[in-house]
């Protein structure tokens, strides 16, 4: 029932059409220790890199193999989890993370900026049930070689007792992954087992395809990937959680953790590609003729509505703009959400 999971999404030239996003898991040892606390059921966590001090947690280390006997390179390597994303300057996170990709083709959601504000804000923070576990790797003149965003989900409700961390599950989610797995939780409660905590390699909130193991381009760069990878299965096993998920990786990535014993799932999105539109009523003549009547009606009783348009850029944006929009997507999940049981 326990699973390693990395997930992909591909697009298409295609102006609307589904793409899909594979995914990978390998069998993990299933926790067995519960412990009943009035009418909840806790898991038993035996090890946890989290407390009041901001301190790099080792995992292990390694050498790397090659190079030149003449160059000075770094030769051994050591992994360790952060538990903030402040613990790690904008200036190396963000060196791996577009290294990654290219400059060409940098991400901005994998930029220590955006991952930063999301912590720093309260969206993605352990009292949310988004709990930081970065993997850090470095040589042994400090230099950061790669790093993961990664975090356990979920810890915002837990008791210590003896020095041992209880997790209660019964308020566990998998809300801002964008990739639905209620199903397997159903599947693991129905068994008996719990399914959360579990691992998420992924950016919170954000369904865009991206790199995941974010590595410096230097030679020994493909060694650095694999324990990076055998990191992440490891932390899942020390941390007795059901499942470990990568989602939305590229599609490299996606294909060489395949040989991590990585299982593979496939989910679906749909993604808009603007092919060379001169207008919208070009756009529109690529649709059926009752789907442009609709949009055409529709734009009409937006124009009766005297509505004005404004682009808003940088500073620009007040705080009295996203207070409106927060009372609008407020008011949009108080009328869609579908409370869980």
């Amino acid at each position: 029932m326990a699973g390693i999971v990395a997930g992909n999404c591909y697009s298409s030239t295609s102006p609307m059409v589904h793409t899909s996003h594979l995914h990978f898991a390998q069998k993990l040892p299933i926790p067995s220790q519960f412990v009943k606390k009035g009418r909840f059921y806790q898991y038993k966590i035996s090890a946890i890199f989290w407390g009041p001090k901001k301190t790099a947690h080792f995992l292990g280390e390694f050498d790397l193999e090659g190079g030149s006997a003449d160059e000075v390179n770094p030769r051994r390597v050591t992994l360790s989890v952060i538990s903030s994303i402040f613990e790690v300057s904008p200036s190396e996170w963000d060196a791996c993370a577009v290294d990654a990709t290219g400059y060409e083709k940098r991400n901005p959601f994998l930029m220590h900026g955006f991952l930063s504000s999301l912590e720093e804000s309260g969206s993605a923070v352990k009292e949310t049930g988004w709990l930081a576990q970065h993997i850090i790797a470095r040589d042994e003149f400090q230099n950061i070689l790669g790093v993961v965003p990664l975090y356990l989900k979920r810890f915002s409700i837990f008791n210590i007792v003896s020095n041992v961390l209880y997790l209660n599950s019964d308020c566990s989610h998998s809300y801002g992954e964008f990739v639905f797995d209620h199903s397997w939780a159903d599947a693991y409660y129905n068994y008996g087992s719990r399914y959360y905590p579990k691992l998420q390699c992924c950016v919170p909130f954000t369904p865009v395809t991206g790199q995941r193991i974010l590595i410096r381009n230097f030679w020994y760069k493909n060694q650095v990937f694999d324990k990076l990878v055998s990191a992440l299965k490891d932390l899942a096993v020390k941390f007795q959680v059901s499942s470990l998920h990568v989602t939305f990786p590229s599609e490299n990535e996606w294909r060489r953790m395949k040989e991590h014993s990585f299982l593979q799932r496939i989910g679906m999105q749909y993604h808009w590609t603007n092919r060379n539109y001169k207008n919208f009523d070009e756009f529109l003549m690529d649709m059926k003729q009752s789907k442009r009547k609709n949009i055409r009606q529709e734009r009409k009783k937006v124009s009766t509505q005297s509505l004005n348009m404004k682009r808003l850029r940088g500073d620009e944006v007040k705080a009295r703009h996203w207070d409106s929009f927060y009372k609008f997507y407020e008011s949009t999940t108080d009328n869609k959400l579908v409370p869980s049981r």
